[in-house]
């Protein structure tokens, strides 16, 4: 049945029902906008960046300062979240973070945590060895432990966003590409496999296809598909969730890797197994195409990582998956509005494989940005303007 003339008129199209689209319908429904939101995938899927099971959270951001009242107030909101829900997104499980003298890791984790005054600890090789047996250190690295980070679980947390947000209001509909969009006099019409919406605003959390939906961002936009592994430790309890935290070293030849406890597939879903990956940005990737292979040479890459720093959690790997990073040429992200769209198109884009855990404020700030044409959270840093567009 088609839809009647007037409901194909919002105030407001969101393109992207992922982490950020689906946060945004969310506080745009709070808001009391007619929302409706668009996906060409089903909700909660794995075709983009943010399936696998869990997503770290720290507030001691190492990529840079500016980040971390973003975090502070991501925080606030995931707890929001929860307490609307009745369900558990985020789960508090400590950090540890080590490498080389001198890394950028420990060091800008340590810049962050003194100028916000966050709670971090320094250890000594003997603390470490101590409290985190299942790691090999190295005898010089420098160890820094976040006991208030975790992670998330991106998949409930996206569709609880889009479950919440139609409840209250928003319109959600799956498996709805979109072809097209264009300016029309103070009106946005946005053209799907099914229809032609209208709204006044449009807001665009497209992630890995925002270059194809966004005019001039292709040469600023480079999505990779990256692996993550799930393998079986020789004693699984000891990494069990509650007994080992979240982690993420600088190996000194070959960079970033990051892990989390082993999960309970019964709660957390499949696969079963001690979930670890490289960060980095690996092979270019275009995300039209449907079969995602994993990378050559991801499995040599994990087992060479683990087997120097996890010495005893990698009897066999159990899984392997990819997930696709969109990196911008800082590897910040990208939140503005469209220039020569007279402040009715929104933007976010270029998370760069660290942009999950500010979903929850992300989708607070694009509704603010569609609504009002600005934010009181400080997202300058992220503007479009430090590149030529």
């Amino acid at each position: 049945m088609r839809s009647s003339p007037s409901s194909l008129k919002y105030d407001v199209i969101v393109i992207g029902v992922g982490a950020m689209g689906a946060a945004t319908c969310y506080y745009l429904a709070k808001k009391g906008q007619k929302v409706l939101g668009l996906d060409q995938f089903e909700i909660g899927h794995e075709m983009g960046s943010h399936g696998g099971q869990s997503r770290i959270i720290r507030k001691a951001y190492f990529e840079h300062p500016d980040y971390v009242p973003l975090l502070e107030r991501a925080y606030e909101n995931w707890e929001q979240l929860e307490a609307d829900s009745g369900e558990k997104i985020y789960h508090q499980t400590g950090l540890l973070y080590f490498g080389p003298p001198g890394n950028e890791i420990t060091g800008g984790v340590l810049k962050s945590a003194s100028l916000y005054n966050l709670l971090v600890f320094k250890l000594t090789q003997r603390e470490a060895k101590r409290q985190f047996h299942q790691f090999n250190f190295g005898n010089d690295f420098e160890i820094v432990y976040e006991p208030e980070a975790g992670f998330l679980t991106p998949e409930k947390a996206i569709r609880t966003y889009a479950i919440i947000a139609g409840q209250i209001g928003a319109r959600i509909l799956e498996n709805e590409p979109v072809k097209s969009w264009k300016m029309k006099g103070d009106s946005v019409l946005v053209k799907t496999n099914n229809e032609t919406y209208e709204a006044s605003k449009l807001v665009i959390t497209a992630g890995a296809w925002s270059s194809i939906l966004i005019p001039g961002l292709h040469r600023k936009l480079k999505v990779t598909k990256q692996a993550l592994a799930w393998t079986m430790p020789t004693e699984p309890d000891s990494y069990a969730l509650g007994k080992f935290p979240c982690w993420l070293m600088k190996d000194p030849d070959r960079g970033p890797y990051y892990g989390f406890p082993m999960l309970d597939p019964q709660e957390f879903g499949d696969p079963f197994g001690l979930k670890s990956a490289h960060h980095f940005p690996a092979e270019q990737f275009d995300p039209t195409m449907r079969e995602r292979p994993v990378n050559e040479n991801a499995e040599e890459d994990i087992n060479f990582a683990l087997s120097r720093w996890l010495p005893n959690a990698n009897e066999k790997i159990v899984a392997m998956k990819s997930c696709l990073y969109t990196n911008t040429p800082d590897e910040h992200f990208i939140i503005d509005h469209l220039p020569g769209h007279d402040g009715r198109v929104t933007i976010a884009c270029g998370f760069s494989g660290h942009g999950f855990k500010f979903a929850s404020v992300m989708g607070e700030i694009l509704a603010d940005l569609a609504i009002k044409g600005e934010t009181r959270h400080p997202v300058g840093f992220l503007g479009l303007n430090r590149f030529e567009y």
